[in-house]
């Protein structure tokens, strides 16, 4: 039993092991290879989501890692699509922007307030599952197995849209939390 219990961060720290090898691929244009990779990744994020709720087995380190190596896999994606260009670089910028003003955020709210407690939002959720949605459009596009370039521009607007809500939703609401703008009234 002591192996399930650490099961579902082991599974998480194989994502975060994967981004590379998910990088290599993309930037040796084997993208139905990397596709796989990507696939894998979804499914022990979904594998050890779903092992530490129905277990009991959530850990304060779990909850750190999870989001991070979401976090981290769709960063390294749109870097690389951008850099290979097949996602726009606007897009992959606003997507990175967005993770990197809610990661400030967080810092500027921990020094402050010596805690926190994030979850994520619906909105949050909803993003991250449509930025997903477009890396897997693109790699099934480059992998030849669909025909998605028509796909792809809604896919784009779509992403846009859901960053600067839900980044805004999170400035919002953590900024309320902070007390910032009770003093910006003030």
């Amino acid at each position: 039993m002591p192996l399930l219990r650490h099961l579902p961060n082991l599974l998480t720290i194989l994502r975060i092991a994967l981004i590379p090898v998910l990088v290599a691929l993309l930037l040796h244009g084997r993208y139905a290879a990397a596709l796989q990779v990507f696939l894998v990744a979804g499914v022990s994020d979904a594998l050890d989501g779903f092992i530490a709720r129905r277990f009991d087995l959530c850990s304060r380190l779990g909850s750190l890692l999870d989001p991070l190596a979401d976090k981290l896999l769709v960063v390294a994606s749109a870097l690389v699509l951008a850099r290979l260009r097949l996602l726009p670089w606007w897009l992959a910028l606003v997507v990175i922007g967005r993770d990197l003003v809610i990661v400030g955020g967080a810092v500027a709210y921990y020094r402050r307030t010596g805690g926190i407690e994030m979850a994520p939002s619906v909105l949050g959720k909803v993003n991250t599952f449509v930025q997903v949605v477009l890396v897997l459009a693109i790699l099934v596009n480059g992998a030849g197995l669909a025909g998605l370039t028509a796909l792809l521009p809604p896919l784009y607007a779509v992403t846009l849209a859901l960053a600067l809500v839900s980044g805004g939703e999170y400035v919002l609401v953590w900024g309320r939390k902070a007390g910032i703008f009770s003093r910006l009234k003030g």
